[in-house]
């Protein structure tokens, strides 16, 4: 089907009217020569701006847009670098043409619109054609000759844009100093169907209907913001779009996409993707994966090509990745990396830093299980699983090896991703232990993200291979999770069929006993990606490598004085892998692992008795759970649990009260307390003495400064202050020692264990990263609190939670520890309602349930408990006291506390809303 051709050339223009965002200013028209004569494009160029404020540029970003957009697409980005400049920063002029036939560029009259499957190209505007368009306008501009002077020049490109600017800079490597790219693709699998928005698009006469006889398509694309376009934004869009005879470039553009060999631009589109496999400059990836066109096997295909490529995935982001998030911000800090030389590829982001102990010294993870490997010794004992009888030293060596030569033999390789879906248990650790044997990178998100959580971190590190039981393969399957199957268990073969299930590591353990591995990989290699809780935000991925694991064994057997023959019997996933790590038997209590909560005195005793445990780990969930239940436990219990030396608590803050039960649950027992995090494991300690002195020094909990204690920094560990301003922003400059003390800030730490950075969050890895301070490298936690005159920390909430009032930042710490110590309150947040510098603080409360005592409902609190919460948060001034059923907090630690969904409820209620459930 053929569209009739319009009645003439339509000439390029300039918008006729104005546009959020954007700036007349930027417009130009620029004739260029190509198709042997002269056409005229619209160009967004700073140029102008930058010659009237007399800033001369440093570089220049050549950026071009997709279908159907335009370069209204690049107007945020323009007024960014403008910005910059004018603020002192790097001069970037940003050049962003629109493509011919597309937005205020010139139409060209041709015959008609044909279906890609004529294969011809005399009918829309071909790659081939859009890639010397651009060819043209560079040389019309003079970037060729700038860049050969030694100008900078990068390429950035969206959508079919990001084709043409990766396929233009892969021929012109020597102009270009690096590309940058959001969602694109440059190969689609033969074997693989196109994206269900392309295959509805291209359905023969549905193709002009949609894209040019109306504007279907242009409709469909600007609906896909999240959050939604503003209707004014939408309409900027459409804006150059607004007849037929406008429109057929965007119906010249979908029947231009390759769906086949026999296509006009297929061969092209060979030659780009050729190109830019042996492409060596930097290249930076900014991907939304919330895209139903560009799917994240593209994404995949990218970075085999662009293995020195930096990537940031926005989660919640999608195809508009540019009006959904701020692409400016890693787009300039990025480019300023390429300006100044400092641009760094993906490998070297796992280099490990200067933090002042060598964490390339530390001993690999398997090397008890190496020196051990002639020991009946318990090493293991598993009280969720099938049987709970000790598994020697001897044969967890000996199945890890065995289980490490199966793997290798299904094709499993040093690098390779393997996402592992076992719970905690024997299966679990020789899973574990053999794939960094192998120098594969375990993969590890947590059941307690639930399936959504887990398929968005899953989809996020696009692991090579899957391991799990039923359940977890189960899961895998539904949801289309990448990477080939193996089970852990032999399954029948039906079931296997339908899995997609290669092997079993049962079968590997049997077929290859006996084998010797010998371990590949070194300390600076990648070892794993374990997830956060996604408590404040989606779960991130952090990258450990193996001398950094390694370094943290080290420094747990260093400060709790592990010593050979302890046990350690682990309520806490990620501590119930380590026990190989630090030479001790690691016993697993019967207990859900999604849910601290349900660790009972019972479990921990059989546990403790099975496995002669003398340190228990478990969350103050967990602990708290046992104290409530021990009435069930005999004499022979407590004498088993008197056995236990050490009980360790992390994960949130234990209050005095817990730790007095607890420590008369376990009269023999050390009470510590370590803090840290996904990022930093183990940064501080504090002991159960410390605690209950500063508790009598408070009032219901260890607030003799605001916030919880949480100890001084352990062995090699080094603490910062970065200062809060005004604005509640953190400062770029650091306060460590004596001038820290009582300055409230963001906790920044630097450790030889802390991550090796953010995995395919480029961005975020470069926000956390400090490095201005005595030449080490440190992190950002996140986390805000203060350093007393002793050299502790103070944990009073994280930075996203401060509230900015009038009269300066308040962390929400302090004040809900003092609320949570009143005896009508269960828990407390903190929080602030309103516009940033002019928040009110609102306090929302769970009250505590008391015999013959009525709760109060939900909403306005109640005159009495509103006054004991004023006074309890004194001096910080409450405007508001708020009641809710439920305080929600996270699923892993059943503690942290979600103050920005908090907020919302609170800012409704306030505003006359309806109370219901936050």
């Amino acid at each position: 089907m053929r569209i009739p051709a319009a009645p003439a050339t339509l000439p390029a223009e300039t918008s006729p009217v104005p546009l959020p965002g954007w700036d007349p200013a930027w417009s130009r028209l620029v004739p260029i020569q190509t198709d042997g004569g002269t056409r005229t494009l619209h160009v967004l160029d700073t140029a102008a701006v930058l010659d009237a404020a007399g800033l001369e540029p440093d570089g220049t970003i050549l950026a071009v847009h997709g279908n159907p957009t335009w370069s209204y697409l690049w107007r945020s980005l323009a007024r960014a670098t403008l910005d910059l400049a004018r603020a002192g920063g790097p001069v970037w002029r940003l050049l962003a043409p629109d493509q011919l036939d597309m937005g205020f560029s010139e139409r060209i009259a041709h015959p008609g619109l044909p279906h890609p499957a004529q294969a011809d190209d005399d009918g829309y505007r071909t790659l081939g054609g859009r890639l010397t368009d651009l060819d043209a306008l560079v040389s019309a501009l003079g970037l060729d000759t700038a860049a050969r002077a030694g100008h900078p020049l990068l390429t950035l490109g969206h959508d079919w844009g990001g084709v043409i600017s990766l396929g233009w800079a892969g021929r012109n490597e020597d102009l270009v100093a690096g590309s940058i790219t959001l969602n694109t693709a440059v190969h689609h699998p033969a074997s693989a169907p196109l994206p269900a928005p392309l295959r509805a698009a291209l359905a023969g006469p549905l193709l002009p209907g949609s894209t040019v006889l109306t504007d279907a398509f242009l409709r469909v694309t600007t609906a896909l913001g999240h959050p939604r376009l503003s209707p004014g934004i939408r309409a900027a869009y459409h804006a150059p779009y607004g007849s037929a005879a406008r429109r057929g470039g965007i119906g010249g553009f979908v029947a231009d996409i390759p769906v086949g060999p026999q296509h006009a631009s297929h061969p092209e589109l060979l030659r780009v993707s050729s190109a830019l496999s042996g492409f060596g400059k930097p290249a930076l990836l900014l991907w939304g994966p919330r895209d139903p066109v560009f799917l994240d096997g593209y994404l995949a295909d990218l970075l085999e090509r662009l293995p020195q490529a930096d990537l940031h995935r926005y989660e919640t982001a999608g195809h508009l990745l540019a009006e959904d998030v701020q692409i400016a911000e890693p787009i300039l800090a990025w480019a300023g990396q390429v300006l100044d030389g400092t641009a760094r590829d993906r490998a070297a982001a796992t280099a490990v830093g200067p933090t002042g102990w060598d964490a390339e010294a530390s001993s690999p993870l398997w090397s008890f299980l190496d020196q051990w490997r002639d020991s009946a010794a318990p090493a293991l004992v598993d009280m969720a699983g099938d049987d709970p009888a000790p598994v020697g030293w001897d044969r967890l060596a000996a199945v890890v090896d065995a289980v490490a030569t199966g793997l290798v033999a299904q094709g499993v390789r040093p690098g390779d991703r393997i996402s592992l879906m076992v719970t905690p248990g024997r299966d679990l650790t020789a899973a574990l232990y053999a794939a960094l044997k192998i120098g594969a990178v375990v993969v590890v998100a947590d059941a307690g993200l639930g399936v959504a959580g887990m398929t968005r971190a899953v989809r996020a590190a696009r692991p090579d291979w899957v391991i799990g039981r039923l359940p977890g393969l189960s899961v895998a399957r539904t949801q289309g999770w990448p990477g080939r199957r193996l089970s852990v268990e032999t399954l029948p073969a039906p079931l296997a069929r339908v899995l997609g299930v290669q092997d079993s590591l049962y079968r590997m353990a049997l077929a290859h006993d006996g084998a010797s591995f010998t371990p590949v990989p070194g300390p600076s290699d990648p070892a794993a990606i374990l997830y956060t809780s996604g408590s404040t935000g989606p779960a991130k991925g952090v990258l450990y490598t193996h001398g950094r694991l390694g370094a943290l064994a080290g420094l747990l057997q260093e400060v709790f004085e592990v010593r050979p023959g302890s046990s350690l019997l682990a309520g806490f996933a990620p501590f119930a892998l380590l026990g190989p790590a630090i030479g001790a038997t690691s016993v697993t209590p019967d207990m859900s692992v999604t849910r601290p909560a349900t660790l009972t005195a019972a479990a921990v005793a059989d546990a403790a008795r099975t496995g002669r445990a003398t340190i228990l780990f478990a969350s103050p969930a967990a602990l708290r759970n046992v104290v409530e239940t021990a009435a069930a436990l005999g004499p022979e219990d407590h004498a088993v649990l008197a056995g236990i030396e050490l009980v360790l608590s992390a994960g949130a803050p234990v209050h005095p009260q817990l730790m007095r039960q607890v420590s008369a649950l376990f009269p023999a027992a050390q009470f510590h307390s370590p803090y840290g995090m996904t990022e930093a494991l183990l940064l501080a300690d504090i002991d159960g003495r410390t605690v209950l002195e500063l508790d009598e020094r408070g009032s219901g909990g260890p607030v003799a400064d605001d916030g919880v204690c949480v100890g001084g920094p352990v062995g090699p560990v080094r603490i910062a202050i970065a200062p809060l301003g005004a604005d509640g922003a953190a400062a770029d400059a650091l306060l460590e020692g004596p001038e820290a003390a009582g300055v409230l800030g963001e906790v920044v730490v630097s450790a030889p264990h802390q991550k090796a950075g953010y995995d395919r969050l480029w961005l975020t890895d470069e926000r956390s990263k400090q490095d201005t301070l005595h030449g080490r490298q440190w992190h950002r936690t996140q986390d805000v609190g203060h350093l007393d005159a002793a050299g502790r920390l103070w944990i009073e909430g994280r930075l996203q939670h401060v509230a900015t009032t009038p009269d300066g930042p308040v962390a929400p710490g302090g004040p809900e520890a003092r609320i949570d110590a009143l005896p009508t309150v269960s828990r407390s947040a903190v929080v602030g309602v309103g516009p940033r510098g002019t928040q009110a603080v609102v306090a929302v409360v769970e009250p505590a349930a008391h015999p013959g005592t009525r709760t109060p409902r939900p909403g306005l609190a109640p005159t009495e408990l509103t006054a004991q919460v004023r006074r309890a948060a004194a001096p910080v001034p409450v405007a508001a006291v708020l009641v809710t059923d439920r305080v929600p907090v996270d699923i892993r630690h059943n503690s942290k506390i979600d103050r920005t969904r908090l907020a919302r409820w609170a800012d409704g209620v306030l505003s006359g809303g309806s109370v219901g459930a936050p």
